[in-house]
């Protein structure tokens, strides 16, 4: 592992953490899990410290009715008392943070009763199948809503700007070092 310029450490585990932060001036806490620098620029691997949830809405109440995402702003600032009431009552506090929504507080066990498999169709890239672990669900104005949590963690790439916050790379930018993150990063996690 190479060296972090990071020096903020987690008093629970020793690791490092930083801070994303988005257009919306929204900050993210996350563990650098590792580091690398290529040919002068530093790329950090990074964990979000709270546990990433995401909510989807169901459009009808057929069995085999598809699931729909969650990502407009204005629907889950309306809906965001409510996910967080329900997800309260599992001793769960649900964050509005940047790149994905989050909760504090420790997540049930997964049992596979409860574990969804959801296919994302997406012409660009070729994406594995997302298995999530439902949370909870909640009705508002007679919409179903369901949270779930991925079993898979969720991990972004940043590089670190000369002023030392990290920026999360562009999808062009992670198309070009893909394969060198992938290739050196994920083997020193395994």
């Amino acid at each position: 592992m190479f060296p972090s310029p990071f020096p903020e450490e987690n008093e629970n585990n020793n690791l490092t953490t930083v801070t994303l932060t988005d257009d919306n001036n929204r900050s993210l806490e996350c563990y650098v899990e590792n580091s690398l620098s290529v040919d002068g620029q530093e790329y950090v691997l990074l964990l979000p410290v709270d546990s990433p949830v995401e909510i989807f809405a169901w459009q009808g109440e057929e069995e085999e009715e598809e699931p729909v995402f969650i990502e407009d702003d204005a629907i889950l600032e309306e809906i965001f008392n409510t996910a967080q009431a329900v997800l309260s009552e599992y001793d769960l506090v649900l964050k509005y943070t940047a790149y994905a929504l989050t909760v504090a507080g420790e997540l049930p066990p997964f049992e596979e009763s409860e574990i969804t498999i959801l296919e994302i169709e997406d012409e660009e890239a070729d994406l594995e199948p997302e298995q999530l672990q439902l949370l909870a669900g909640f009705y508002h104005k007679e919409q179903e809503y369901r949270i779930y949590t991925p079993v898979d963690p969720l991990l972004f790439f940043a590089r670190v700007s000369k002023n030392g916050k990290p920026e999360l790379l562009s999808p062009e930018e992670f198309r070009q070092v893909q394969p060198y993150l992938e290739e050196h990063l994920f083997d020193e996690v395994e």
